[in-house]
């Protein structure tokens, strides 16, 4: 139970996280490699922007291997929040707003349809400053609106 506990509040603080490195890190100081995630696409499979999973998940990998390696303990857990946070970053982000993998096309759940929203208004400020909705699983209630 206390496992599960620490996977559950790791896996909500993780949007604590994200929304913190998405404003003040991506549109900071790390400006330059978000900066490709925020233009007209182009043609390429990959962006700079893509370096931000290899960051997040360098953790995972330290904490799930420390982890197995002292017994499944409580750094294991950890590291399974974040991993499990990073898949349904990478479901909702990639896949479900950005299509770069076309599987939920027509989604017509509000959920799903409201994050969609909150992150094209995120997307209509191309620079680095004045943006806004830097979550990822939960934002205002006003974009779940119909």
């Amino acid at each position: 139970m206390v496992s599960f506990l620490i996977f559950l509040g790791i896996f909500l603080f993780m949007e604590c996280v994200t929304w913190f490195t998405h404003k003040y890190v991506m549109h900071g100081f790390m400006w330059y490699f978000h900066s490709d995630h925020h233009q007209p696409k182009y043609a390429h499979t990959f962006e700079r922007n893509d370096i931000f999973f290899v960051i997040f998940a360098i953790p995972s990998i330290v904490l799930f291997y420390f982890g197995a390696e002292q017994g499944m303990n409580y750094l294991f857990f950890i590291g399974l929040g974040i991993t499990a946070y990073g898949f349904c970053y990478f479901m909702i982000h990639d896949v479900l707003i950005h299509q770069r993998f076309k599987w939920f096309k027509n989604s017509k759940n509000k959920y799903l349809i409201g994050l969609r929203k909150a992150h094209k208004v995120h997307h209509k400020h191309l620079g680095k400053h004045h943006g806004e909705c830097f979550g990822m699983l939960f934002v205002p209630f006003k974009y779940y609106k119909i």
